[in-house]
């Protein structure tokens, strides 16, 4: 959380370095996901289990993104909050679509065109998010393909209307605090 304190120039509002250290907070939290996702064992016995797995997640993200909407609007300094919230929600989404895709790789074998490392699963969903697409990795079992599809979908919620609720929650954050 950002302190907002009275300034030298008597305004008030987030210090310089509780901003910086809002920031700083933001970036170490990606990184730490990052390396979450590379340790953590992903050897899930079964696609039953990663479904389970990616719809606890998905119910994890839903309710983290209400909370940092809250904290947002609450928030003395709202831009430094959401661009902390930004920055572990969306890791956090992509690695978690990233992890399904990687153990379908083990499970189901020909379910990509490729066998996918953990950086190749995480290279396809940043492509998928990014709607970019190259083709080099796709979806071959019509399972995934599905999923594939559905993360489509959510990702085009979240650029859209994830990124406005967001954005208006620091303009509320702004007017109330």
């Amino acid at each position: 959380m950002t302190v907002a304190a009275p300034r030298h120039d008597g305004g008030t509002g987030p210090r310089p370095a509780g901003v910086a250290l809002g920031l700083l907070r933001a970036a170490a939290t990606s990184a730490v996901l990052v390396v979450l996702y590379y340790v953590l064992p992903l050897d899930r016995d079964s696609v039953l289990g990663s479904a389970v797995g990616l719809g606890v997640g998905l119910v994890v993200f839903a309710v983290a993104v209400y909370r940092e909407v809250r904290a947002i609007v609450r928030s003395r300094a709202p831009a430094v909050r959401a661009i902390q919230a930004l920055a572990w929600l969306v890791p956090f989404f992509l690695l978690l679509f990233a992890s399904t895709y990687y153990m379908l790789g083990i499970q189901v074998p020909g379910a990509f065109s490729e066998t996918l490392s953990r950086s190749d699963a995480l290279y396809f969903t940043v492509v998928t998010f990014a709607t970019v697409g190259f083709g080099d990795v796709v979806p071959r079992a019509e399972g995934v393909r599905l999923l594939v599809s559905g993360q489509v979908l959510l990702d085009l919620v979240i650029l859209g209307l994830g990124v406005r609720v967001i954005l208006e929650a620091v303009r509320r954050g702004r007017t109330t605090g």
